[in-house]
């Protein structure tokens, strides 16, 4: 036991002696870990307008999300040509739960379809799902996100570091806590037009609804005229 006992103690005493600390320091020093830098949201719907993603509601509304490069480029960069490539246009949010998120990007409503775009590898990041965020969707695979994105009504930690956050709702959450509700809703809500900012698309005209005329008992009674 004593022999064991000295013995520990030296490998211990050598491992913490000042040289083995310097080493260590110098190999750091020598080799240091990229941090990545996760820039903050600009809610200023006037800047950087390359980075703000439309969407053009059925609802008859306009939503502003801001895209965070900085956060998952390559997710930025597939929303972005996708919504330049009309992708998004007259998609249904097929999957919108109450208190949870609203999810859209598929074109066959059905959550299983998608682009003919590649699946993005994850792009995980330690930005937290808060109200608001703008999140990929996916399957069990994680690096099976391509169109589908979703947006949260209300916090949802545990999807953290699970999905790949990259943008955040700045303008109009007022439209997107309107999306008509059901997985999928009985009358979904569209998005009518997706585009970005800095290209300057107008909002399509959005068809009013019919208002039913009250009819007298005259006009019922009125003969038909062919």
């Amino acid at each position: 036991m004593t022999r064991f006992s000295l013995a520990l103690a030296a490998t211990l005493s050598f491992v913490l002696t000042p040289f083995a600390v310097q080493a260590q320091e110098a190999d750091a020093a020598a080799n240091p870990v990229a941090q990545r830098t996760y820039q903050p949201i600009n809610y200023d719907l006037t800047e950087d307008r390359e980075n703000i993603l439309l969407l053009d509601l059925s609802n008859g509304e306009r939503v502003a999300i801001r895209l965070m490069p900085s956060w998952a480029p390559n997710h930025v960069e597939r929303i972005k040509a996708l919504a330049r490539q009309n992708f998004y246009d007259g998609v249904i949010f097929h999957r919108v739960i109450e208190g949870f998120m609203a999810q859209t990007g598929d074109p066959t409503g059905t959550g299983t379809g998608g682009s003919q775009l590649p699946d993005l590898a994850e792009e995980f990041n330690p930005m937290p799902h808060v109200r608001g965020t703008v999140s990929m969707a996916r399957a069990a695979d994680e690096d099976s996100a391509n169109s589908q994105f979703f947006i949260v009504f209300y916090p949802r930690f545990s999807l953290d570091r699970n999905y790949t956050n990259f943008g955040r709702v700045i303008g109009n959450m007022a439209a997107v806590d309107a999306i008509n509700r059901g997985e999928p809703p009985a009358n979904p809500t569209r998005v009518v037009q997706a585009s970005i900012a800095s290209d300057n698309e107008p909002a399509p005209a959005m068809v009013a609804p019919r208002v039913e005329k009250d009819i007298s008992t005259d006009e019922l009674n009125a003969p038909i005229i062919e």
